[in-house]
């Protein structure tokens, strides 16, 4: 088992890890739309809070040695599902031809007043 550390994704400011690689297989915390780049966190559209939420991710499957085409499942926590159709949309041009098994989990506040959290498991290679 490994903890993974993503320099380009924010730090857990609780006790728990970006992502942890198992036996082939990587799971990745929910990652919130904070930009590890900025002190200062504002609240932006929906769609800038999906693209940041993917960048997140993005960041750490890389870090693992993986990849968005080797994600396997994703959930999205959305703090209103009339949003959906603007989340889709950064979703899907973020994974492309890549779908993986997905869950929408419609959910009331989330941390800091955004409006979306995203996780997953992904593959990565052990050799």
């Amino acid at each position: 088992m490994r903890d993974i550390i993503a320099k380009d994704a924010p730090r857990p400011a609780g006790h728990y890890a970006q992502a942890i690689e198992h036996e082939g297989l990587l799971y990745v915390s929910g990652q919130l739309p904070i930009d590890p780049r900025r002190t200062d966190q504002t609240v932006e559209s929906i769609e800038v809070q999906t693209a940041q939420a993917l960048a997140n991710l993005d960041a750490i499957l890389k870090a693992a040695g993986s990849a968005r085409d080797r994600v396997l499942k994703v959930t999205v926590y959305i703090a209103d599902i009339a949003l959906w159709d603007r989340v889709n949309a950064v979703y899907a041009r973020f994974f492309g031809d890549h779908r993986p098994a997905r869950a929408i989990v419609p959910t009331r506040d989330l941390h800091f007043g955004f409006q979306i959290e995203i996780e997953a498991v992904a593959a990565v290679n052990t050799a």
